[in-house]
């Protein structure tokens, strides 16, 4: 099914917060638009071919990542993410091949796997940007999912009022009086009542703002941070073509971003420096949380004989109309374990592209 989101996971690892998820996802976007194996395929089917169909057809994969994703075994003793036929892999390996935005989604406070954790068909799984879910947060950081996702899935009208959470208390009418009505009061008495009357109602209705505004963010604590995400998100600060007002010297220096988006989420496609010219390093999806995006590459101008062994961690953060780009570089030296990194800020300004 077309504008579809895809949930995959592993049942030893995640299936209490992908079933968690997924409930959350069909109360926003309705019951044809998510898919998870449990129960998207029907009795007697080939899981398999309905996995491969629905991948095939979906608009957005989530990959739900655990503690022991990435390390969980088999009977055999072996990480299942090293068999052929391991399904996580199949189905990740399947979006990554059919280039559908992939997303990873981690719970438990988990860690993205490093590249050589993974099998090679899956290895650019790394490099997808993540976002997390906690249980503390949970209900303000799927509504944050839920808004990035709107740009891969086409919703319904009895989707688009449907609330995720219930946030407003159900009011009861109060119960009817079998006393007898008491006597008209001379209209002189009715202004005390009706001021009276206008400052219950008022009263009522500030008290059931802050019971909504404190339910739906769950955790009042988190109210901050949440104000000042919408007003990041809200206001599209990064889309647009950045130059870099200090390029350095070098033979694949970062010299522009191509950056498209409604917010949370966004497309970036940093530009570097080749011998040739300028060339682009690919393009990322990446969040906005907290006031910055954080998105990993391998740059495409990297030479062939080092780019498994080098990776590009762009922080962009907004800042008073500019974006202001921390640059770390990350290499693995020949016959080495343990990487090398050197770090770099720049200033891009925002400028008509070429």
């Amino acid at each position: 099914m077309r504008h579809s989101i895809f949930i995959s996971y592993r049942r030893d690892d995640s299936e209490g917060e992908a079933g968690r998820l997924y409930d959350d996802l069909v109360r926003a976007y309705g019951d044809n638009a998510v898919f998870m194996d449990v129960s998207g395929i029907a009795p007697g089917l080939d899981f398999r071919k309905a996995i491969d169909d629905n991948v095939a057809g979906c608009g957005v994969f989530l990959a739900i990542i655990g503690l022991q994703w990435a390390t969980i075994t088999g009977s055999d003793g072996k990480r299942r993410i090293d068999d052929d036929n391991d399904f996580v892999r199949l189905e990740i390996a399947s979006a990554l091949a059919r280039n559908i935005a992939v997303i990873p989604v981690l719970v438990h406070e988990a860690r993205m796997p490093h590249p050589e954790q993974l099998p090679d068909n899956i290895k650019d799984f790394a490099y997808r940007n993540s976002v997390e879910i906690s249980h503390a947060r949970w209900n303000s950081d799927v509504q944050l999912l839920i808004d990035a996702l709107k740009q891969y899935v086409t919703t319904s009208k009895a989707t688009e009022t449907q609330p995720v959470h219930a946030t407003v208390p159900v009011q009861l009418p109060p119960p009817i009086s079998t006393d007898p009505r008491p006597s008209t009061p001379a209209p002189s008495s009715r202004f005390p009542l009706a001021i009276g009357g206008a400052v219950v109602v008022l009263l009522l209705a500030v008290i059931g703002y802050f019971v909504a505004v404190r339910e739906q963010n769950h955790d009042t604590k988190d109210l901050p941070r949440l104000a000042q995400q919408q007003k990041n998100d809200g206001a599209n600060v990064l889309t647009g073509f950045w130059r870099n007002t200090d390029t350095r010297s070098g033979s694949d220096a970062l010299v522009a971003l191509k950056i498209d988006g409604s917010g949370p989420a966004y497309n970036v496609e940093p530009i570097g420096q080749c011998p040739t010219g300028q060339c682009s390093w690919g393009q990322r999806t990446v969040m906005l949380q907290g006031g910055q995006a954080t998105g990993v590459w391998t740059p495409q101008n990297t030479p062939v004989e080092v780019r498994q062994k080098r990776t590009v961690t762009l922080v962009i953060q907004p800042l008073s109309g500019r974006l202001n780009v921390k640059v770390t570089n990350t290499w693995w030296p020949d016959g080495s374990s343990k990487p090398r990194s050197s770090n770099i800020s720049f200033i891009f300004e925002r400028q008509q592209q070429p």
